[in-house]
């Protein structure tokens, strides 16, 4: 049966009190209010209001979660990874791989690329191995290494045109060389996991340099002083400018709710909202694995043995509410920061809205914004 999703819709394009979207196949076929839908259909049956209905979430940051790992050569693993996800209201996720050894990121970068190909992923994002050793948070310091064309190669290789973006350190050398290769490559330089300072950042990202998207914004780099603004005072001014996107972790743990707050109110519309999530999103404390290290979940919050912070344990649509809820950003800003913001940041088609010709990716929400059910491609899948 064609669904036909009648709700308060809160999309970049269609903002209605009461509206309908209609699907056929995998594909929206129309997003109309009711007034118009009834006058078009003037002898159906009239479609019970659902709630609040968003595009389905696009994820561009995500390790895994509910048990499940994208740092794996098991197929299968992740492909439980990636549809855990989509259940849970994420129906477009870019899958991380982290630093680890140089064979081992190929490998599993290899079988990410088949589901990416299948559809069941958005992509890939490599999150190292060229990043600071001073800023390797949770990535393992072993395998860390300068930027290196070979390398490069085998990875863009490996990926077959499916990776969408790597995080890189700006300041390490050989950056330059594997940026032009990953731009001309068509692949979305970010930068993370940095130590460099103002200066020095604010010039690799657009329009000087190559970057135009920001890795966890605050995580993994200097904290904003104002003698020292470092790369998140870089990162903002350029978002401002409409230069970059920054991606921002609004889980409660990764930033404060204040932080979360002065970032949408300095960057409008050029904020990316992200999960980090690992093996543990989703589920209980305990013992987990990200890449080569192992986690220890507490309180919910993920960390390795020195206490680094080791991804995060919410989904999307959790990040969502908290920056509604926590940060009181407005419900339209923040749906669009987990939709059509990342879905342009890596140029990830007919995703990220609803809109006639775009997937049939629909999330219908209560007033809370706790999840009643996810429509991926046309087929219901919570």
């Amino acid at each position: 049966m064609t669904p036909t999703i009648r709700g308060r819709i809160v999309s970049t394009s269609s903002m209605l009190d009461d509206g309908v979207v209609s699907i056929t196949g995998e594909r929206i076929a129309a997003v109309q209010s009711f007034a118009q839908w009834r006058t078009a259909h003037p002898d159906a049956p009239e479609p019970t209001f659902a709630g609040i209905v968003l595009p389905g979430l696009v994820d561009i940051h995500n390790h895994g979660g509910f048990g499940y790992r994208f740092d794996t050569v098991d197929s299968a693993h992740a492909r439980a990874a990636a549809q855990a996800h989509h259940a849970h209201g994420s129906t477009t996720v870019v899958a991380g791989v982290v630093t680890a050894a140089a064979v081992d990121m190929v490998a599993q970068t290899a079988v990410l690329r088949e589901l990416a190909e299948e559809g069941v992923l958005g992509g890939i994002h490599l999150e190292g191995p060229f990043l600071s050793a001073a800023r390797c948070g949770a990535q393992d310091p072993q395998f860390l290494r300068d930027p290196d064309l070979e390398l490069t190669n085998r990875l863009l290789s490996a990926a077959g045109g499916q990776l969408r973006v790597m995080t890189m350190a700006p300041e390490r050398p050989g950056y330059a060389a594997v940026a032009r290769r990953l731009a001309d490559h068509g692949v979305v330089v970010a930068l993370g996991h940095s130590d460099t300072d103002y200066a020095s950042f604010r010039k690799a990202l657009r329009p000087d340099g190559f970057g135009g998207l920001v890795t966890h914004l605050a995580n993994g780099m200097p904290p904003l002083h104002h003698r020292g603004p470092g790369p998140v005072g870089a990162s903002l001014v350029a978002a401002a400018a409409g230069h970059a996107i920054v991606e921002l972790i609004s889980d409660g743990v990764h930033v404060d709710p204040g932080f979360a707050a002065l970032v949408f109110a300095t960057a409008p519309g050029r904020v990316a909202l992200v999960t980090d999530a690992m093996q543990a999103a989703g589920l209980a404390d305990g013992e987990y694995q990200l890449g080569p290290r192992s986690v220890t979940v507490r309180d919910g919050v993920a960390r390795i043995a020195n206490g680094s912070i080791a991804g995060g344990v919410s989904t999307l649509l959790r990040c969502v509410a908290r920056a509604v809820h926590d940060s009181g950003v407005p419900l339209s800003a923040a749906v669009a920061a987990a939709t059509s913001t990342p879905a342009a940041a890596l140029g990830l088609a007919d995703v990220g809205d609803l809109r006639a010709e775009y997937f049939a990716d629909v999330v219908i929400v209560d007033d809370r914004l706790q999840l009643r059910r996810v429509l991926r491609r046309g087929q219901w899948v919570s």
